[in-house]
């Protein structure tokens, strides 16, 4: 029974093993960044596109943050969409000086329904534009992002998407999760690519979208994740999405575990809906012209039976090492003890270190990071001096309580809360897996989770 558990564990292990190591590698590309010959000449004229529904606290933000923007006034228009209301989105909007359209359909809910919908509206107008800004209602815009969008379509590519901030990150332990995750997909995700000349992915907000491409392709784009789905579109039609690092859009994250919850829960229902759709595709596509980019976004796709093959793996490690069956192959054999040791010290501060470098840590905090990670070699060694059953859990939590009050000694208030939110961010990285298994179970549901806000903050609270 023992070698049968061993015999499956290695199979999925060396599974994971490959496709982390993929995306490690691809993720270290993007620690650095190179530099951008930018035009900041201005070309394109914008049509600025809010997606708005029951919006009326946050609306006013992001219409005024638009009014601010480094790029002339005459090469931009501003929009909202105040997609089946019924509060004063609509006349919030307009008091602020945007073109508001409203649109009332019960039947075709959702963003994509409504961002297809305005764009017919857009092409039968007098005025017209060469591109389409893509926002939500929650986001602010930084001054400089049609600047930097300009310069990276005037590179070539047809569409192109904005880094996408964070609003509130110190809001609550579940907006910092959202925020480190966010962050560290801009740099070891969407800038990496960027490096290698990947296709890069639609974030849902912050991005534009040539007319011409978009009237040659069509939106469609209607499922839970329309950002994906239009991704996949493009990518199998030849095109790329670029990715300009410093248009900055910052957006609003869910307060509570429960919001966040069934936000993404529909991430992973549209993700399992799009790659059962697309997967197949863009694989069979890849292998045919022989373009890596092409199987990256493809791999992509996957994303939701990725994470169900790492809690899997996971299991089976813990059964592998309950049953203590040994000389058979398994991942963690290729290490010593040590070498296994410093190797989950370096994946532990690939995430701080990414912070550091988008300029979200400080020094001091980064440092203290790397004196907490060492505890995979202390705790273990200091668990041996004390004769009992709990040793381990003793000196853990000692161990976490020592380094909480260093930092708020040391690093102040601000960054004690950090600290302890980091060591949470764990626990959001696992709940990704019970999620996973409800969205892939719900695909085929196309309910939409509104997220509901409370305050509004403005781009100078930033």
């Amino acid at each position: 029974m023992g070698n049968v558990v061993y015999g499956v564990t290695a199979v999925f292990q060396l599974l994971v093993f490959l496709i982390t190591m993929y995306y490690l590698v691809l993720g270290f590309i993007g620690l650095g960044r190179k530099k951008d010959i930018k035009d900041y000449t201005p070309k394109k004229k914008f049509a600025m596109l809010v997606a708005a529904h029951n919006e009326e606290v946050v609306i006013s933000g992001i219409v005024d943050s638009m009014a601010k923007l480094n790029y002339p006034k005459e090469l931009y228009d501003v929009f909202v969409i105040a997609d089946n209301c019924t509060d004063k989105t609509a006349e919030i909007a307009r008091k602020h000086g945007a073109n508001v359209f409203e649109r009332f359909n019960k039947e075709k809910r959702g963003k994509g329904y409504a961002l297809e919908w305005m764009f017919s509206n857009l092409f039968e107008m007098e005025e017209q534009y060469d591109a389409i800004c893509i926002f939500d209602a929650d986001n602010l815009v930084h001054e400089d992002f049609l600047k930097e969008i300009n310069s990276k379509m005037s590179e070539g590519y047809k569409v192109v998407q904005g880094y996408i901030d964070s609003k509130n990150p110190n809001d609550s332990w579940i907006t910092m999760s959202y925020s480190i995750a966010f962050w560290s997909q801009n740099r070891m995700f969407q800038l990496a690519r960027r490096n290698v000349g990947f296709s890069n992915q639609l974030g849902g907000t912050g991005f534009a979208i040539d007319v011409s491409i978009l009237k040659e392709l069509g939106w469609g784009a209607t499922c839970l994740t329309e950002d994906l789905e239009f991704t996949c579109k493009l990518v199998s039609n030849g095109e790329k999405v670029g990715w300009a690092h410093d248009a900055k859009i910052f957006d609003e994250k869910p307060l509570t575990l429960k919001q966040s919850w069934a936000q993404r829960k529909r991430w992973m229902q549209g993700f399992a809906d799009v790659a059962s759709r697309y997967f197949f595709k863009l694989t069979k596509k890849a292998i045919k012209e022989k373009k890596w980019y092409i199987f990256d976004c493809a791999l992509y796709v996957m994303q939701p039976f990725v994470t169900l093959l790492l809690g899997i793996s996971a299991v089976l490690t813990l059964v592998q090492s309950t049953l203590h069956t040994s000389g058979v192959f398994t991942i963690t054999s290729m290490f010593s003890d040590v070498g296994w040791k410093v190797f989950i010290v370096c994946q532990f501060l690939i995430t701080p270190l990414v912070l550091k470098l988008e300029k979200k840590v400080s020094n001091g905090f980064f440092v203290m990071m790397f004196l907490y990670s060492l505890n995979v070699f202390f705790v273990p060694l200091l668990s041996s001096l004390i004769p009992s059953v709990y040793s381990w859990i003793i000196v853990e939590v000692a161990y976490n309580v020592v380094f909480l009050v260093l930092t708020i000694v040391i690093l102040g208030i601000n960054n004690f809360k950090l600290f302890y939110r980091f060591l949470l961010y764990g626990l959001y990285t696992l709940s990704w897996i019970p999620i996973t298994i409800q969205g892939i179970a719900n695909k085929n549901k196309k309910e939409w989770s509104h997220t509901k806000h409370v305050r509004n903050v403005e781009i100078c609270d930033l």
